[in-house]
């Protein structure tokens, strides 16, 4: 599936949820939010929570950062009443973002396709809301991630495809998360891809990476990639090896 029209912001860590002190990548993620705005020409931002199995203290939270500076609402599959009678479709299109929450992964996407939320956030990024998200939600706009949903640190292949190849957020946040990584690209387990950092995000434009940018000094992404490598000593034939080139990171401050 090609990657899809539009803008995609995806962060390996920081934001409300992890740095709610530090509201640079929050306030990035408002400054792209140009398709329509609220009253007193304010942002509309979803917040969607499903890979927290629609955690309400989650939830609290993201009201708590964001309420003075946007109008804030939460799609929660869980408590689908909350719509008041709206469908989920005509509420995420009337959004400027839909900010996507941590947690699992896998049970995000089978969630979201049971739902239809996987052809509705993609017609919503044609329409040009902004898509966002941290950890799980940076991996699902993926074709696939690096993900702790099953326990143990594995490859989760069956992302939503609006971004091209494979990620993993919080490359230095978690221990295992950078060699799980390297080595699930180096196999060829997953495609090529982005690590981001905590309190690094992405930004990409119809499927192109456009910039890195971070709310701390030093907090890097990389892509992650298969290079040439040496004689394999089996068969003697030429064997990949994985490499990680760093991006360059505007740090917002």
């Amino acid at each position: 599936m090609a990657s899809a029209t539009g803008t995609i912001l995806t962060l390996g860590g920081g934001g409300f949820s992890m740095e709610p002190e530090n509201p640079l990548l929050d306030d990035f993620l408002l400054s792209l939010a140009t398709r329509r705005r609220g009253a007193a020409g304010r942002a509309k931002v979803c917040f969607v929570p499903t890979a927290s199995g629609d955690a309400e203290e989650y939830g609290d939270r993201f009201v708590e950062a964001f309420a003075e500076r946007a109008e804030t609402t939460q799609l929660r599959l869980f408590h689908l009443h909350e719509l008041e009678g709206r469908s989920v479709r005509e509420h995420l299109l009337a959004q400027d973002v839909v900010y996507v929450g941590g947690g699992s992964t896998a049970n995000l996407l089978a969630i979201w396709r049971l739902h239809g939320l996987d052809e509705i956030l993609r017609d919503a990024l044609a329409d040009g809301v902004v898509l966002a998200g941290i950890s799980a939600g940076m991996n699902c706009w993926f074709q696939g991630s690096v993900t702790d949903s099953f326990g143990p640190l594995a490859a989760l292949p069956d992302g939503l495809g609006l971004l091209p190849g494979s990620a993993c957020p919080h490359y230095d946040g978690e221990e295992e998360r950078r060699p799980a990584y390297l080595d699930l690209v180096g196999s060829g387990v997953l495609p090529d891809g982005y690590a981001a950092e905590d309190g690094c995000a992405l930004l990409f434009r119809d499927g192109e990476l456009v910039e890195a940018v971070s709310s701390r000094p030093g907090a890097g992404a990389y892509r992650v990639h298969l290079a040439g490598g040496g004689l394999d000593a089996v068969d003697g034939m030429q064997a990949p090896t994985v490499a990680e080139s760093p991006l360059e990171v505007r740090f917002l401050g």
